[in-house]
């Protein structure tokens, strides 16, 4: 091939191992090293075609001269280059021999390439990341190195759990010690082989009930050491016998025969709350409410007891859980064990009825006492020595020689309640207390005039309450005064004592209470005529609470009262009853009647100022609120002015 001389081609060498990635801990990732034919290939890239002798710089072995280089002297190359041009074509010639010769080099590579005879030329592997975009490198550069911390973190992690798992359990060994220690500090525990019982029932403090109320204390392995303990974990579980499981109340209603008064009064004693206290332990929780059950259980057993050995007018009747009985003619006390196991408790339970009385909550205490009072009779309290193997009673009894007891004292000794009587005594009490509520308060609805006011006491006692009823007339509460009554209500009977100091009993029929309150009510109307006259400046002339005459009151004796005016013209006459209500006459002078002329009987005209017959008034047709503000516009009308 023709051509001018050769033309130097720079290439830049690669480094055989090129750094392709260096990682956060310093560590240099290197691109793998080229093929045998890739390394061929890619120095084939660099080969120089032009330099050399070829089949067309040679003919027959003998170089071919060349045409351009005939009016050159035969010097090197590199003084040729620097020769000052003699020729004026001399520059158009070297452009056209720079031509030339790239023209010969493209032919040449077209050829080689066209005719695959020389060779075969394989593209060169380049790496990959070289035709990615920045963004992308980027990209998979962050990729790489938040795998690396990832990696790094995940063993960190690994090891952090294996640490966390050995002081769990460590830490949970410990917490079952401590655990144990509280447990131990408020129950009664001992050890019997390799397990640990505790003991829920009463027996320290007296109790015969012959329930063994053991429980175990067991270790929790129900959580995993894999997950998150909950917050209300607690290495310590108790296992309670399976009767008492659940919750457990004592149902008391008093219940009127009656279709239409019903319930008298319902409570659930010793029921617990679902609501438990912040802190508590689950173990302390069920272990409470165990002790619960097994208290109602030995309550209702002695009250089931008592029951059959008590005699009385009418049976008691014990069924299953339920005791029934009947303090008052008509009335009943229903005692009722309810007991719901564990597997009851996801059931929806029914609503319970609202309670009627809410003074039935001491049942709870005094129950609380009973129970107590009934255990420590099972305990010696005597001063040493005394006879161990006498019953509680009989220890007693040494003691009423040397104090002289009197026989009272020594049948109290002999003879003492149980749970059953006290509970029916303040049941007959309960009952009596609403039914003397409810009496005030139907004549206080029912009867306006005159106005009664009942005020309870708050402190009284289990089997005695008071009440103090107070009978006045709206608009005089200061002048009328007359009629204040203490009713302490007992067990069978109302004592009712009245402002003088006089007592009267009363049973605890509801009718018998009634009639008493209507009959002061009318007494009290005349009392507040008394009290007016002496105000308005009347004189009395009579007074009585039980007036002979007229007709018979079924409820109580009627009461009247006579006054008369300043000057002694007229005279008012009060006759009032519980049932025949209120009868008023007035008497006027007898020189106005007109009905008494003069004759020879009458002499002196001192008799002239008698006065006559009595005239009744019509009472309903009087202005006034109440009876003593109609009784006042009457007396004003007939008072003279002075």
């Amino acid at each position: 091939m023709s051509g001018g001389p050769s033309v130097h081609v720079s290439i830049e060498s690669s480094c055989e191992k090129q750094v392709q990635e260096v990682a956060l801990d310093g560590t240099e990732t290197y691109v793998p090293p080229l093929s045998m034919s890739q390394n061929l290939s890619r120095l084939a890239q660099r080969i120089d075609f032009t330099q050399g002798s070829g089949s067309e710089d040679e003919v027959d072995g003998e170089p071919r001269e060349r045409e351009w280089t005939k009016h050159e002297p035969d010097e090197e190359e590199g003084t040729v280059k620097f020769q000052p041009s003699l020729w004026p074509w001399d520059s158009v010639r070297n452009n056209l021999r720079g031509a030339l010769t790239e023209m010969c080099v493209l032919y040449d590579v077209l050829s080689v390439l066209k005719e695959k005879k020389y060779m075969a030329l394989d593209p060169v592997s380049q790496d990959p990341s070289a035709s990615k975009s920045p963004q992308v490198f980027q990209l998979i550069s962050k990729k790489r190195s938040l795998g690396t911390a990832a990696q790094l973190l995940l063993r960190g992690a690994e090891k952090l759990n294996k640490s966390v798992a050995e002081n769990l359990e460590n830490r949970r060994q410990r917490d079952f010690n401590s655990e144990l220690l509280r447990l131990r500090s408020q129950w009664k525990l001992r050890k019997v082989g390799d397990k640990i019982l505790g003991d829920l029932s009463y027996r320290s403090a007296g109790s015969l009930f012959p329930h063994h109320g053991t429980f175990e204390v067991i270790k929790n392995t129900d959580i995993d050491l894999d997950k998150k303990l909950p917050e209300d974990y607690c290495p310590l579980n108790v296992q309670i016998p399976s009767d008492l499981e659940g919750s457990a109340y004592i149902k008391v209603s008093i219940q009127k025969q009656a279709p239409d008064i019903g319930d008298l009064g319902t409570i659930s004693l010793f029921r617990r709350q679902p609501k438990t206290k912040a802190g508590a332990q689950p173990w302390h929780v069920k272990l409470e409410a165990a002790q619960n059950v097994l208290l109602c259980k030995e309550i209702f057993a002695q009250l089931s007891r008592e029951a059959v050995q008590i005699k009385s007018q009418i049976p008691h009747i014990v069924v299953k859980n339920q005791i029934i009985s009947q303090p008052f003619p008509g009335l009943q006390l229903s005692i009722s064990l309810c007991h719901s196991s564990g597997e009851k408790k996801n059931q929806r339970a029914p609503p319970e009825r609202p309670k009627s009385d809410d003074h039935l909550y001491v049942l709870e205490h005094n129950l609380h006492q009973m129970i107590r009072e009934f255990h420590k009779q099972q305990l010696s309290s005597v001063m040493m020595p005394h006879p161990a193997t006498a019953p509680f009673g009989h220890k007693r009894l040494r003691l009423a020689g040397p104090q002289a007891f009197t026989k009272s004292q020594i049948s109290a000794l002999q003879q003492g309640e149980g749970l059953l009587e006290k509970i029916i005594k303040q049941a007959k009490h309960i009952f009596l207390r609403s039914r003397t509520a409810r009496t005030i308060d139907s004549l206080a609805s029912r009867i306006e005039d005159p106005q009664i006011q009942a005020h309870w006491s708050n402190i009284n006692d289990v089997y005695e309450s008071s009440v103090k009823v107070l009978i006045t007339s709206q608009g005089y509460e200061q002048i009328c005064k007359s009629i204040q009554l203490q009713l302490n209500i007992g067990v069978e009977q109302i004592r009712v004592v009245h402002r003088d100091g006089r007592v009267i009993t009363l049973s605890h029929q509801e009718q018998e209470l009634q009639d008493f309150l209507l009959s002061q009510m009318s007494q009290h109307q005349v009392h507040a005529v008394q009290q007016l006259a002496k105000v308005m400046g009347w004189h009395v002339l009579s007074f009585s609470n039980h007036v002979g005459l007229g007709p018979i009151e079924s409820v109580g004796n009627a009461s009247a009262i006579t006054v008369a005016s300043p000057n002694g013209d007229y005279a008012i006459s009060v006759r009032n009853g519980p049932e025949s209500g209120c009868k008023v006459l007035v008497q006027f002078p007898r020189n106005q009647s007109k009905e008494l002329q003069k004759n020879d009987v009458i002499l002196e005209s001192k008799w002239s100022h008698l006065r006559g017959p009595y005239r009744e008034v019509q009472w309903s047709r009087m202005e006034g609120r109440n009876f003593v503000y109609k009784m006042e516009l009457l007396m004003a009308a007939l008072t003279p002015a002075p």
